[in-house]
């Protein structure tokens, strides 16, 4: 019959027991197959425990010269409750400020993983997340500024809610938060003009295809609104129609504002939206500027706002103004253009025999031919809706 199998505990017991009587312990080391320092240390290990050391035992260190002091833990989970969207990067960098030393990133995620104050991030697959915007990518401050109305929800009194939200892309400074009364161009303006004269002016302004920032009828989709953003000299940037990932950023934004302000009461929306949006520039970090807040990386254009020009001027080129109802006069006969450019002027540059460019700023809107008095748009470009 087989030998019966030794449990290492029972070898070990019978090794010291030997081990005490013997007068050769290397040899009886050799014996069972172990090193000397190996029996030796079992050998004290019975001496000082008896039979009941012979077991192994745990490797995890009775204390932890890093350990976490309970007022250190109790800090960071009142940091976390106070901001309940932040991940434990943000919220260690919160605490860093309010004192001279802070936890590993990783004992953050710990501690908060253990309060359950942690939801595991949910990774959608990579054709929904890729990123396919052609347009331009902010490199500094103020070179583009994007704007949206958030989608509206109803407040806890059951008002409808539709607030404005323009953000700074490169520094992620949240320039306006407000709960506007409408959407309307006229509405909306009266917002920019206090934006343009507090922070000045951007190169660029990205916006979706929606009203008030874009019309399907009007000339390379320009609306009231954003024509006035033409006249001022600022760049348009449209995201492709049903790509809400070509303004990305905007609509991370866009989650960030819903779930953390949604369900004030009328009362409290406008202080609520200020108040988060001063904690969001002046408090929270983020990760692509280094951990640092949008306040420390934004600061005012250049491109100072003095108000809106009376008109348009085009140098070298026939002038003429855009009607109420968005027609210029050509002879005796009227050729309509786009109602979006009403009161202000076009200018006519001759591009070949009774063939004109038709200009507005900046912008190729189409092309005026005097045979037939007829007016040909100009296409938007297929990819970028970025208009030079």
């Amino acid at each position: 019959m087989p030998w019966k199998k030794i449990e290492p505990m029972n070898q070990r017991t019978e090794f010291v027991l030997r081990a005490m009587k013997t007068d050769n312990f290397r040899e009886l080391c050799q014996e069972y197959g172990i090193s000397p320092k190996t029996g030796y240390k079992w050998k004290e290990r019975f001496l000082e425990q008896g039979l009941s050391g012979m077991g192994e035992l745990s490797r995890k260190p009775k204390s932890s010269p890093r350990g976490l002091d309970e007022a250190v833990v109790c800090e960071m989970v009142r940091l976390k409750e106070r901001h309940r969207h932040w991940g434990p990067r943000k919220i260690r960098k919160v605490y860093e400020r309010l004192h001279e030393e802070a936890p590993s990133e990783s004992s953050f995620k710990r501690v908060l993983e253990r309060a359950g104050l942690v939801v595991p991030r949910q990774l959608r697959a990579r054709h929904q997340a890729g990123r396919l915007f052609s347009g331009r990518k902010a490199s500094a401050v103020n070179e583009v500024w994007t704007v949206d109305f958030k989608g509206w929800w109803h407040t806890a009194g059951g008002k409808r809610c539709e607030p404005l939200t323009v953000r700074d892309e490169f520094s992620r400074y949240v320039l306006e938060l407000r709960a506007m009364a409408n959407a309307r161009g006229e509405t909306v303006r009266t917002c920019f003009e206090r934006l343009f004269e507090q922070h000045g002016m951007p190169q660029a302004i990205r916006s979706d295809n929606g009203a008030p920032f874009a019309s399907d009828q009007g000339v390379l989709g320009l609306s009231g609104l954003s024509a006035w953003w033409v006249v001022l000299g600022i760049d348009l940037e449209r995201g492709r129609p049903g790509c809400p990932q070509d303004n990305g950023g905007h609509e991370r934004l866009h989650l960030d504002v819903e779930r953390e302000l949604r369900g004030c009461s009328v009362s409290e929306q406008q202080a609520g939206f200020d108040e988060w949006r001063k904690t969001f520039n002046q408090e929270r970090p983020h990760e692509a500027l280094g951990m640092k807040c949008p306040a420390q990386v934004y600061e005012k254009s250049d491109r100072k706002y003095k108000g809106t020009p009376e008109d348009l001027e085009y140098k070298g080129m026939e002038s003429r103004k855009v009607a109420k109802w968005g027609s210029i006069s050509w002879g005796s006969r009227l050729i309509f253009i786009s109602g979006a450019l009403a009161g202000w002027s076009v200018g006519l540059e001759q591009c070949s025999e009774g063939k004109h460019h038709v200009w507005f700023g900046r912008l190729l809107v189409g092309q005026l031919e005097e045979k037939n008095l007829s007016f040909q748009r100009t296409e938007p470009k297929a990819k970028s809706q970025r208009m030079e």
